[in-house]
């Protein structure tokens, strides 16, 4: 309990870090969301203070920042200038839907890279082992907005995907079991993006920490007494090249995070890209820190999952 409030602990503190330079930086950046009004002459210079004033964008930083701190207590993240409507409500759907996008492709990529790395680790210099070094080399060599392009074109060309979006339009007429399927048809292109972005690194990193315990001296011992290979694999050596790729997981989700941003604008799926992107080119600020802040809660939490899974598994630090 006490490694666990620790981290709390920090977690709330890089929130509130990075909250504050969030706000900061907005507040040096050129113009607001009111300078456009200025530029029609339909919208006369009075009406333009009002709006400032109602929404309290001549007040000081410091208030304003305090004001927010005061939103965030009570969840809804300010008001936004755009839609006239708490922060909040906006972003808890989208939430849902980038973490949709996002947890299903982590658990889609770490299943096939475990198993293909500990394989590939097993028959180390074999040709397939050579042709999955060349293959993550040449994915890693992709950008990642080209890979999702290619994607979009691939559905716009041969029909077999959905372009964009994440329902049809005549969703609400389906049955249940239609409407699963066409979430999951819609679902699945932008999940293998993320999961072939992935992939590459996560596959690499399998295959070095299962080589490294394979040539350790318990394994070659237990090799001689004769223990079976698959179980000398998945009973022995993955345990104990566990803890690096635990690490990793935390780290994935940092690389998953910001390629859904990516997908999520090129494919048209409704999460918290597309809002983002909205949000910073009309210059909606508290709609821009309230999809930071919701994107760095699910960094930390899923950094503290990883911390806690290395406390468990690992005893050494346990003990320290």
């Amino acid at each position: 309990m006490k490694f666990l409030a620790r981290r709390l602990l920090y977690s709330l503190a890089i929130l509130l870090a990075i909250s504050f330079l969030s706000f900061l930086m907005l507040q040096w950046a050129p113009g607001d969301y009111f300078e456009a009004m200025r530029m029609n002459p339909r919208v006369s210079a009075q009406t333009v203070e009002v709006l400032r004033a109602q929404y309290g964008a001549n007040r000081t930083f410091a208030a304003r920042y305090v004001t927010w701190m005061g939103s965030l207590a009570r969840g809804d993240l300010g008001v936004s200038f755009a839609y006239g409507t708490p922060v909040g409500p906006l972003l808890w759907p989208r939430a849902r839907n980038t973490l949709l996008l996002t947890g299903s492709s982590m658990i889609l990529s770490w299943l096939m890279a475990v198993p293909l790395g500990i394989w590939s680790a097993a028959r180390k210099g074999a040709l397939l082992d050579r042709f999955f070094s060349f293959a993550t080399s040449t994915v890693l060599a992709v950008p990642d907005l080209l890979l999702f392009l290619l994607l979009l074109l691939l559905a716009v060309r041969t029909g077999w995907f959905p372009a964009g979006g994440m329902v049809s339009s005549n969703f609400d007429d389906l049955s249940f079991w239609q409407k699963a399927g066409d979430v999951a048809i819609h679902f699945a292109l932008p999940a293998l993006g993320l999961a072939v972005v992935a992939l590459p690194l996560l596959l690499r990193h399998v295959r070095a920490a299962m080589i490294e315990v394979l040539n350790a001296p318990f394994i070659r011992a237990a090799r001689g007494h004769g223990i079976p290979p698959w179980r000398l694999l998945w009973r022995y050596a993955l345990p104990a090249a566990s803890n690096p790729l635990i690490s990793l997981l935390g780290l994935s989700i940092a690389t998953m995070l910001s390629a859904s941003l990516i997908v999520e604008v090129i494919l048209s799926w409704p999460g918290l890209g597309p809002l983002m992107i909205q949000a910073i080119l009309a210059r909606d600020v508290n709609v821009v820190i309230g999809v930071v802040m919701l994107s760095s809660v699910f960094l930390l939490a899923g950094n503290l999952i990883a911390d806690v899974l290395l406390f468990a598994s690992d005893p050494r630090i346990r003990v320290e």
